[in-house]
Protein backbone atom coordinates (compact mmCIF):
# COMPACT_ATOMS: atom_id res chain seq x y z
CA UNK A 1 0.00 0.00 0.00
CA UNK A 2 1.17 3.80 -0.83
CA UNK A 3 0.82 6.00 1.89
CA UNK A 4 1.36 9.58 1.75
CA UNK A 5 1.58 11.67 4.86
CA UNK A 6 0.95 15.17 4.65
CA UNK A 7 2.15 18.34 7.05
CA UNK A 8 2.94 21.34 7.35
CA UNK A 9 4.27 23.70 10.14
CA UNK A 10 7.02 22.06 11.97
CA UNK A 11 5.34 18.62 10.57
CA UNK A 12 5.16 17.47 14.48
CA UNK A 13 1.74 15.51 13.69
CA UNK A 14 2.74 14.09 10.43
CA UNK A 15 6.12 13.05 12.21
CA UNK A 16 4.42 11.02 14.70
CA UNK A 17 2.25 9.46 12.24
CA UNK A 18 5.52 7.97 10.34
CA UNK A 19 6.95 6.82 12.76
CA UNK A 20 4.05 4.85 14.35
CA UNK A 21 3.25 3.93 10.98
CA UNK A 22 7.32 2.42 10.94
CA UNK A 23 6.61 0.88 14.10
CA UNK A 24 4.04 -1.21 13.01
CA UNK A 25 6.46 -3.07 10.68
CA UNK A 26 3.84 -3.46 7.98
CA UNK A 27 5.38 -3.28 4.08
CA UNK A 28 3.84 0.26 3.49
CA UNK A 29 5.54 2.65 0.77
CA UNK A 30 5.82 5.78 2.86
CA UNK A 31 5.62 9.49 1.05
CA UNK A 32 6.20 12.09 2.78
CA UNK A 33 5.12 15.89 1.45
CA UNK A 34 5.60 19.03 3.58
CA UNK A 35 3.76 22.29 2.71
CA UNK A 36 7.14 23.60 4.10
CA UNK A 37 10.92 22.07 4.28
CA UNK A 38 10.73 21.96 8.14
CA UNK A 39 8.12 19.76 7.70
CA UNK A 40 9.61 17.76 5.20
CA UNK A 41 12.42 17.22 6.95
CA UNK A 42 10.82 16.20 9.93
CA UNK A 43 9.24 13.14 8.41
CA UNK A 44 11.83 12.37 6.49
CA UNK A 45 13.85 11.94 9.77
CA UNK A 46 11.08 9.95 11.19
CA UNK A 47 11.24 7.21 8.36
CA UNK A 48 9.58 8.21 5.28
CA UNK A 49 11.17 6.56 2.39
CA UNK A 50 10.62 9.49 0.19
CA UNK A 51 9.85 13.32 0.53
CA UNK A 52 8.95 16.32 -1.11
CA UNK A 53 8.04 19.83 -0.89
CA UNK A 54 5.48 22.06 -1.78
CA UNK A 55 1.79 22.87 -3.63
CA UNK A 56 2.80 20.29 -6.62
CA UNK A 57 4.13 17.70 -4.44
CA UNK A 58 1.04 17.22 -2.87
CA UNK A 59 -0.96 17.42 -5.97
CA UNK A 60 1.01 14.96 -8.17
CA UNK A 61 1.57 12.65 -4.83
CA UNK A 62 -2.23 12.55 -4.21
CA UNK A 63 -2.97 11.07 -7.61
CA UNK A 64 -0.56 8.08 -6.81
CA UNK A 65 -1.38 7.44 -3.32
CA UNK A 66 -3.69 4.65 -1.97
CA UNK A 67 -3.83 6.24 1.43
CA UNK A 68 -3.70 10.00 3.07
CA UNK A 69 -3.10 10.48 6.17
CA UNK A 70 -2.58 13.94 8.18
CA UNK A 71 -4.14 16.22 10.42
CA UNK A 72 -7.63 17.36 9.30
CA UNK A 73 -6.94 20.89 8.01
CA UNK A 74 -5.22 18.98 4.86
CA UNK A 75 -8.78 18.99 3.21
CA UNK A 76 -9.61 22.62 4.37
CA UNK A 77 -8.42 25.68 2.11
CA UNK A 78 -6.26 28.06 4.14
CA UNK A 79 -5.99 26.14 6.99
CA UNK A 80 -3.02 25.80 9.43
CA UNK A 81 -2.26 29.19 8.98
CA UNK A 82 -2.54 29.51 5.34
CA UNK A 83 -0.51 26.86 4.43
CA UNK A 84 -3.13 24.71 3.30
CA UNK A 85 -3.92 26.40 -0.63
CA UNK A 86 -7.10 25.73 -2.20
CA UNK A 87 -5.15 23.24 -4.71
CA UNK A 88 -3.83 21.38 -1.79
CA UNK A 89 -7.05 20.86 -0.15
CA UNK A 90 -8.63 20.33 -3.84
CA UNK A 91 -6.29 17.73 -4.59
CA UNK A 92 -6.57 15.75 -1.14
CA UNK A 93 -10.11 15.94 -1.28
CA UNK A 94 -10.60 14.83 -5.03
CA UNK A 95 -8.02 12.12 -4.93
CA UNK A 96 -9.80 8.61 -5.23
CA UNK A 97 -7.35 7.41 -2.07
CA UNK A 98 -8.90 6.25 0.78
CA UNK A 99 -7.99 9.20 3.81
CA UNK A 100 -7.45 9.15 7.25
CA UNK A 101 -7.63 12.69 8.90
CA UNK A 102 -6.75 13.02 12.26
CA UNK A 103 -8.61 15.66 14.21
CA UNK A 104 -6.85 18.56 15.74
CA UNK A 105 -7.93 21.99 17.47
CA UNK A 106 -5.85 23.61 14.90
CA UNK A 107 -7.99 24.09 12.18
CA UNK A 108 -11.32 25.74 13.71
CA UNK A 109 -13.47 22.88 12.66
CA UNK A 110 -14.46 20.77 15.42
CA UNK A 111 -15.73 16.65 13.96
CA UNK A 112 -18.97 15.67 15.41
CA UNK A 113 -18.65 12.53 17.28
CA UNK A 114 -14.84 12.81 17.98
CA UNK A 115 -13.86 11.98 21.56
CA UNK A 116 -11.45 14.42 23.37
CA UNK A 117 -8.42 12.33 23.17
CA UNK A 118 -5.03 13.18 22.84
CA UNK A 119 -3.17 13.62 19.36
CA UNK A 120 -1.05 10.34 20.17
CA UNK A 121 -4.08 8.19 21.04
CA UNK A 122 -5.43 9.26 17.67
CA UNK A 123 -2.54 8.82 15.90
CA UNK A 124 -2.36 4.98 17.36
CA UNK A 125 -5.20 3.83 15.73
CA UNK A 126 -3.76 4.32 12.24
CA UNK A 127 -2.30 1.25 11.90
CA UNK A 128 -5.13 -0.78 12.87
CA UNK A 129 -7.69 1.49 10.46
CA UNK A 130 -4.78 0.85 7.67
CA UNK A 131 -5.27 -2.68 8.53
CA UNK A 132 -8.85 -2.91 7.87
CA UNK A 133 -8.64 -0.47 4.25
CA UNK A 134 -5.83 -3.47 3.17
CA UNK A 135 -6.28 -6.87 4.72
CA UNK A 136 -3.86 -8.14 1.71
Amino acid sequence: MNILVIDGMGGGVGKAIIERLRAAKENWIVTAVGTNTAATSAMLTAGAHQAATGENAVIYNCAHADCIIGPMGIILANAMLGEISPGIAGAVSSSQAKKILVPTTRCNAVVVGTADLPLAKYIDEIPAILRKLDPA
